[in-house]
């Protein structure tokens, strides 16, 4: 029973502790907004994008960051959605998104593949099984989801985009990363991320940080936030595999996601000091201190780490196929 209120627990801790609803929709509330105040992720005034997909957790954030930004008067938030083109995926969730953001009026802006990139995964995926092209779905939806959101946000005026990534999606990557040898990448990791002395990226931020995949189902089933659960049909069996292998592992040691989320956040400083944004790139002075300034992909004006970026890069192979008889 809870030890508070004495009613049937929905959730319980790793320590034993149970809670329910009620105090356990306390206790989500306090982790996630003492997450925004530890990391300094939200200030008064910031215009926040929430990327937003339909699904629990970025609902469930911006449910939470509607409260926090009380109408305006703390910060303003507006929801960016990018449908990629999935059937019976992304048309399901983008409906459930535009019910959820007219109930709770907030603005929502939805950009599609289809119209800025000329196809929609499901026909790019076409075409790379048809080609034989060496791209995975995550690769392609990844990379040109993240563009989309970066420039679309930008255009604006978003000072940050607030994204749903939870504590495990965080303790997933950092093993794929760390597997596949691109502990580069996870410079890139962490509460909040991107390069705040620029005006060429939106600094991403994480409120979720914290909290685990299965806190966020329940907070949103408890404030019945979501209608159904639909799983991407094209995600990779790789990160199915982390997954499963931490589910398990969990469940034989509680408590093993956190720890792998908190040691990293430990050496997070050194790897932002050696891989971090615009590294490589070059640097200029600015108040006696040296920072790193990104390049401007030389096809579509975009910030990137080489010549090219990566989203021009994967949309010229694809072209090539697609116009090669």
């Amino acid at each position: 029973m809870c030890k508070r209120c004495q009613e049937r627990p929905v959730y319980k801790l790793n320590n034993g502790r149970q809670f329910c609803s009620k105090c356990f929709t306390h206790y989500y509330e306090r982790k996630v907004f003492k997450t925004i105040k530890q990391y300094k992720l939200i200030q008064k005034g910031d215009k926040i994008a929430v990327a937003a997909s339909g699904g629990k957790d970025s609902t469930t954030l911006l449910y939470l960051l509607k409260n926090l930004c009380k109408d305006g008067r703390f910060c303003s938030i507006e929801a960016v959605a990018i449908d990629e083109g999935i059937h019976a995926y992304r048309d399901k969730t983008l409906k459930d998104l535009k019910a959820f953001c007219n109930k709770e009026k907030i603005k929502l802006h939805i950009f599609s593949y289809k119209k800025e990139f000329g196809f929609s995964l499901d026909e790019a995926l076409k075409l790379v099984r048809e080609k034989g092209i060496k791209l995975t779905s995550c690769n392609i939806c990844g990379v040109l989801r993240r563009y989309l959101i970066n420039k679309k946000s930008r255009e604006l005026g978003f000072a940050k985009v607030a994204t749903g990534h939870n504590l495990d999606d965080e303790a997933q990557t950092i093993l794929m990363n760390q597997f596949k040898g691109n502990v580069s990448l996870s410079a890139k990791l962490g509460p909040r991320s991107g390069v705040s002395e620029e005006s060429v990226f939106a600094q991403r931020i994480k409120p979720l940080y914290f909290c685990t995949e299965k806190e966020n189902m329940i907070y949103s089933f408890i404030h019945k936030m979501i209608p159904g659960f639909v799983e991407c049909p094209n995600q990779q069996s790789y990160r199915f595999a982390i997954r499963d292998f931490l589910n398990k592992f969990e469940a034989q040691n509680p408590g093993v996601k956190q720890a792998i989320v908190q040691g990293f956040l430990e050496v997070l400083p050194l790897l932002k000091e050696r891989f971090g944004p615009g590294a490589g790139g070059k640097k200029l002075s600015k108040g006696g201190k040296e920072i790193n300034v990104l390049r401007s992909c030389t096809k579509c004006g975009e910030p990137a780490s080489n010549e090219v970026c990566k989203a021009c890069e994967i949309l010229g192979v694809l072209n090539a196929a697609k116009n090669k008889p």
